[in-house]
Parts: C-alpha cells; sequence; structure tokens
C-alpha cells in the first residue's frame, strides 16, 4: 500500500457546519452594522480562517479595522457560532463511518481554517477525536490556506505522533473548497475532492472528485498516491 496518512478538512468535509458559520459571521457583521449575504459568504469568505475573513471584509467595505477590533469580531464570533451548534446536526452523512473505516487502516490528520477549540468541541461531541493523531487548526501556522502551511503542519504533527516521518506525497488530502485543495497540492498532497459546497465544476484540480464520504475508497486513495 502506498498511502501513507489521510488529512481532511473539517468544515465542509467531516462537519456540515459551513451554514453554522455563516450564520455566526453575519449575526456578529450585524451588529457592526454590516451586512453579509450568503452568496458573498460562499463566494468570497469561505476560503479564509476568521481572521482572514474580517480582515477581507473590513478591506471590501472600506472599513479601517485594526487587529485588537478583529481579534475582538474573532473572539464574539466564536461564542456565537457555540451557541448556534447547540442541538444541530453536525456531521455529514457517511463522515462517521468513513473516519472510522479509514482509520482502521492509516493514520488520519486534520488540517482546517476553523479555530482548533471547534474542531475538539465537535469530534469531542461525537467521539470521533480518538481516531485522529494530530488536529491543526487557524491558530496553528501563521498562514492559512490556501498556503500550504496547515497541511505541512498536519503531515509533519502525524508522523511524530505515530514514531516516524511521513512524506507529503504519499498523504492524502480530503477537500471541499478550490483553497483546500491549493493549499494541500502546494503542500506536496494529493488531493479528493467532496462535492459538499462546490459543485465538481469547480474542483477540477483535484486528483478525484467524489460525491460524499461513503464513496472514499481506500483502493482509490493508494491509487491516486500512487500516480
Amino acid at each position: 500500500m502506498s498511502i501513507e496518512a489521510v488529512v481532511f478538512d473539517f468544515d465542509g468535509v467531516i462537519a456540515n457546519s459551513e451554514p453554522l458559520h455563516f450564520r455566526a459571521f453575519r449575526d456578529v457583521l450585524a451588529d457592526e452594522s454590516v451586512t453579509l449575504l450568503e452568496q458573498d459568504y460562499y463566494g468570497r469568505y469561505l476560503g479564509f480562517d476568521d481572521v482572514g475573513t474580517f480582515r477581507a471584509v473590513s478591506r471590501d467595505r472600506g472599513l479601517s479595522w485594526d487587529g485588537d477590533r478583529i481579534a475582538r469580531l474573532v473572539g464574539r464570533k466564536a461564542i456565537r457560532l457555540e451557541e448556534i451548534e447547540r442541538g444541530a446536526s453536525l456531521l455529514f452523512p457517511g463522515a462517521e463511518s468513513a473516519i472510522r473505516r479509514l482509520a482502521a487502516a492509516v493514520p488520519l490528520a486534520i488540517a482546517s481554517g476553523a479555530l482548533r477549540t471547534e474542531i475538539e468541541r465537535v469530534l469531542e461531541r461525537t467521539d470521533l477525536a480518538r481516531y485522529f493523531g494530530a488536529v491543526v487548526g487557524a491558530e496553528d501556522t501563521p498562514a492559512s490556506k490556501p498556503a500550504p502551511d496547515p497541511y505541512l503542519r498536519a503531515v509533519s504533527l502525524l508522523g511524530a505522533a505515530i514514531g516516524r516521518p511521513l512524506r507529503p506525497a504519499g498523504c492524502v488530502a480530503i477537500e471541499d473548497s478550490r483553497w483546500g485543495l491549493e493549499s494541500a497540492r502546494l503542500a506536496g498532497l494529493r488531493t479528493v475532492a467532496v462535492t459538499h459546497t462546490y459543485p465538481a465544476a469547480e474542483l477540477g484540480q483535484a486528483d478525484l472528485v467524489i460525491t460524499n464520504l461513503d464513496a472514499l475508497d481506500l483502493a482509490d486513495l493508494s491509487r491516486i498516491s500512487a500516480d
């Protein structure tokens, strides 16, 4: 088997949380007299982490939010997201079974633009934390996606956790956006895109495109990592 590990994105791949993130951003921005439309969130801001989103909104709206103000907005958004999550169904269909199936064969990690506390909260709530040897969140790298930093760190941390170095080229990333795919490819990973958030036509740079996580097959992942 040529595949060495699988690194998942989180929001939009494992957790069906992008609509919840949109609502949290929308509510916080509304308190600042800024209207965020759903099409703008998915079309312009989804690829950013929280800091990057507020920074981009500030730039696009001609505002002058400094780092301190953005940090406060990020904190308010995290609180609002936790409120929205209560009682919500968080996982995409097939996510839990895919994680358990792959974890029985290869090491797993997460490389995400979400805050690590948000990721870990969902993993603990769904009893999936034990399947991941490394979790990289927005605060763990100097640059976020589409820069390669999140995936490079995830591969490095996962290698340390299992006691042997991993080759990025032997690892496969599971992503849902073009920003995430670019990040993984720049880090040297092979890529699988799942059409949870965007149609296949917008994810053509992936080595493999699937419609749902039930279609994640270890043989297919091994094949693309060997190509």
